[in-house]
């Protein structure tokens, strides 16, 4: 989603964000991508009548990934450090607030909005109501892996930004500033919906998966040498 951003790029003016919420993000390419594809559908509904509806899930997951700031997506190393006690980093103090999704809780909403003319041109979030700090979010996972201390490093994104453009713009226009998407109008379109799977529950979810076949627990030396060159330049000057 990841479209908030204020006008003075300092974070979002207020942490509950709504479907009005100013589209306005000058850091993310993947963000302005998606605002500009919005834009598009606007003009097209306006000029030719063309339906649309608008769903913005935020950092959706299913078994297959792990809902992560910086660690890798998709493979096994962020467990595979957890496990072994590599430092993991974490942006800023880890205190900001967060939403992360399950994809069964989101295809709830979603299927709702299928064939639901009310729904045409509107913009409707789906995401879960359980807020989470970026500590938290990772002390779960640790937790689930079975590590009880994860050997967390706490760097500001101004800085991993400097080191990692690509990872780093992805903090600064999303997930370095508290965030908590307003749900209501989800729930008004689509009356009984609400995410029903906590964090601590999808996550085990996902480890299961991983490990229930070796050939799925592969290491992505890309992403763990980026985290290392990160580490490194931020040991240089601390």
């Amino acid at each position: 989603m990841a479209t908030w951003c204020a006008a003075s790029c300092t974070g979002p003016s207020h942490p509950i964000i709504t479907e009005g919420t100013p589209l306005y993000n000058p850091y993310w390419l993947y963000s302005q991508n998606k605002i500009a594809c919005e834009l598009r559908l606007a003009q097209a509904q306006r000029d030719d009548g063309f339906p649309f509806t608008v769903v913005r899930p935020s950092l959706t997951y299913d078994q297959m990934n792990f809902p992560i700031a910086i660690g890798g997506w998709n493979s096994y190393t962020l467990i595979d450090r957890i496990k072994t006690g590599r430092p993991i980093i974490v942006h800023g103090d880890g205190s900001s607030l967060w939403v992360v999704t399950h994809s069964d809780d989101f295809a709830r909403g979603f299927v709702g909005l299928l064939g639901n003319g009310q729904a045409i041109g509107h913009a409707f979030h789906i995401t879960s109501d359980e807020v989470l700090t970026w500590n938290q979010i990772y002390e779960i996972i640790a937790d689930a892996a079975g590590v009880s201390k994860p050997n967390l490093v706490h760097i500001a994104s101004e800085f991993i930004r400097q080191i990692a453009p690509t990872t780093g713009d992805g903090l600064l226009g999303d997930k370095a500033w508290s965030v908590i998407f307003d749900n209501t109008k989800i729930k008004t379109f689509v009356p009984g919906f609400q995410a029903v799977i906590p964090f601590r529950e999808g996550i085990r979810r996902s480890l299961a998966w991983f490990d229930s076949d070796p050939k799925r627990r592969w290491i992505d030396n890309g992403v763990n040498e980026e985290m290392d060159k990160i580490l490194a330049a931020y040991k240089a000057i601390t």
